[in-house]
Parts: structure tokens; sequence; C-alpha cells
């Protein structure tokens, strides 16, 4: 009978064979054992003033059955969701019948604009016009996406920065018309990285090459994009800012915290982002305890479903730790790892929920009422 030690050395030359396995197919099980907390019903009445309830990005509306969709909201304790949406025209007239109108208090709906027309001459005048017919019908906020500073181009066919004297005359006079703007500039920091063995979003750009910005010839830095989204701050301050994504750059919480310090009119929101907050739920914990008015709550998840929503609320009301991101997920989506919770306290949690969105909407007493009643 072999000894042990002649069957380790059988074992050291007779290896067994590696299986062959893409990257992209591996999808390993944590083998940490943690404590886990089932959280399905956020602590206070929450607000998330980041979600898609329309059709712009999908084929038909994101939310198909309204009625399940406040079920679950009011299962969750979710009182109002803001519906980024609108467009202009006809679109905010059919998002606004859909949602606010039918179900007064439970939906805002936020206009955009056709950012296109900076193409023309005077183009600026055109927009400034559609932002007044939006806010006249009923538009409660603008929301300025991403392709304003990557895709939007000028006459003359160059880019259209954040900060340009078109982009800053339309978005003050949103300030004028009491209209806050939700504003998502440039996207995460490694999208604008090579795409190579060191970018921790390989997966993700890998199976959607186009969100890649990484070709400096053509775009911006990331950098570029953050500094005239600052400058544009500065440049607006009559207008209120909520900074998508937690200001635009969820990987560097100093740089946001620097935002916060130098625009009294921006808040932040968390939506879309729970990857990089979940990362550092420590230094999250800190900058929510340093500007308790300044965060909101939000998803940007789209279809809303109770496991997402499950998720951030345990991510902002425990401290468990190692646990997924994107239920449901064989791979996660922004990054193969996971996140634990920012454990917040519980005196930060009503600002957080719903508090700081009351004032930034400015919610009418008759929303404030049903937020208390909810």
């Amino acid at each position: 009978m072999p000894s042990l030690q002649q069957a380790l050395g059988a074992a050291e030359q007779a290896p067994a064979p590696v299986p062959d396995l893409r990257l992209v197919d591996w999808a390993p099980r944590s083998q940490v054992s943690v404590p886990a907390s089932a959280v399905g019903r956020a602590a206070v009445p929450a607000v998330d003033v980041h979600n898609h309830l329309g059709r712009w990005l999908t084929d038909d509306w994101c939310a198909p059955d309204v009625g399940a969709l406040l079920a679950m909201m009011d299962a969750a304790n979710v009182a109002t969701v803001v519906n980024l949406d609108g467009r202009w025209g006809d679109e905010l007239e059919a998002n606004l019948d859909r949602y606010d109108r039918a179900h007064p208090g439970r939906f805002l709906t936020f206009c955009q604009l056709d950012w296109s027309l900076l193409a023309r001459e005077g183009g600026e005048r055109e927009i400034a016009a559609q932002l007044r017919d939006a806010a006249a019908r009923g538009a409660r906020g603008v929301k300025v996406w991403k392709n304003l500073g990557l895709t939007v181009v000028g006459p003359d066919g160059a880019l259209v920065a954040p900060d340009d004297p078109r982009v800053v005359g339309v978005l003050a006079l949103a300030g004028e018309l009491g209209l806050p703007v939700l504003m998502h500039v440039a996207d995460p920091k490694a999208f604008f990285d090579p795409l190579d063995a060191h970018n921790e979003r390989f997966d993700e750009l890998a199976g959607q090459p186009d969100w890649s910005f990484a070709d400096r010839g053509r775009y911006p830095s990331f950098d570029q994009l953050l500094g005239a989204f600052e400058r544009l701050l500065v440049a607006t301050p009559g207008t209120q800012y909520i900074g998508a994504h937690v200001g635009c750059v969820a990987e560097d919480l100093d740089h946001v915290a620097h935002l916060l310090r130098t625009a009294p009119h921006l808040v932040v929101d968390i939506a879309g982002r729970l990857a990089e907050l979940g990362r550092q739920p420590r230094r999250f914990r800190r900058l929510v305890e340093e500007f308790p008015d300044r965060v909101l709550f939000g998803t940007d998840a789209f279809p809303l479903t109770a496991d997402q929503l499950e998720v951030h609320f345990r991510f902002l009301e425990t401290d468990d730790e190692c646990f997924d991101y994107a239920p449901g997920e064989a791979v996660p989506p922004q990054g193969r790892w996971q996140i634990s919770g920012a454990g917040l306290p519980a005196h930060l949690l009503p600002g957080l929920y719903a508090g700081n969105a009351r004032r930034v909407l400015g919610l009418g007493a008759h929303l404030d009422a049903h937020l208390d009643a909810h």
C-alpha cells in the first residue's frame, strides 16, 4: 500500500487537467460565510429620484403595468418615483398623462431637451423655447444626459462641452423656471481607459464596446468632462442640480465632497452606483455624515424590481458584508466583486430617503401630506 507521501508525489506528477474556461463564462461562487439581512422595506418612506418609466430607453413603457408598479412601491415603502423619460412635446404629454396626472404624488416626470438642435445656428433659442413649453406642460425638472459633452455637436461639428455658453444659458433658464436639473456627465471612469488587461470593467465593455470612450481623438477625457461640469455649476448658481450617479464620479468620493463644497446648489443621488459605493462603504458613510442634506436616494433600476430595492435598502441600512449588488446576475454587470453595507445611522435615513428630495424637488404640501401618510 503506497504511503501518503508516495500518493502526494504521484499526484504532483499527474496534475488534473485545467478546464478550458473563458473569462466570460467564469461565474465564481463566494465561499465566505457571513450574516445576511433581508430588508424588503425602507425604514422610512422613500423617494426614488432617478428612474426610467417611459419609452426612451426601451421599445415600450419601462413599467408596462402601472398598477403592479404601485403595489410594489407600497410594499417597499417607496412613496414617489421620479421618471426621467419625459422627453419633450407629445412624448412629455404621454408620460405626464400615464404617470403624474393619473397618480398624483406617486410620480414626478422630468423633461429632456433636444440638444441636437445646437447643430444649427441659434439652436439654443429653440431649446430654450422647448424648455419653457415643458415647464408649462407640467414637467417637474430637467434631465441632461451624457450625450452633452460626448456626442452633441455645434454648427462647426465640434463637440459641445457641458460648460459651453449656450448650455449655460439654457440651464440658467431652468433655474429661473424653478426646474431642478438632474445631470449625467461622462460615465464610469473605466469607460475612458483603454480596454486592456487593467480595465476593471473589461467584462462589461467587451460586451458593449460602443460604451468605451477611450479614443482621445474622438472623446474628451473623464477629467475634462468633470472639469466642465464644475465650471457649469459655478456659472449657474441659481439652478438646483442633482448630480446623477453620485455626482458623476462615484469612484472618488473626495472629488464628490469637493464638488459639494464648491457648489452649494448641488446635491447628488446614489443611483446606479452600488457597485462603487459598496466597495467603500465607510467612506460613503462619512460623505453622508458630512453632507446629510445633500445625498438623495435613487436606483436607476429599470424595470424597478423588489430585489433591486431590497439590495439598495440592505446597503444603506445594514453593515452586512460580501453580498451581491446585482441579485440574479450570474456575472455582476459592473465588475466581478461583491459589496458591503454602509450601515447608516437611523437619524440619517429620513433625509437621504425622502427629506432631501422634498426640498430639492419643491414638493407641494399635498405631496408632503402623501409622504407623511404613506
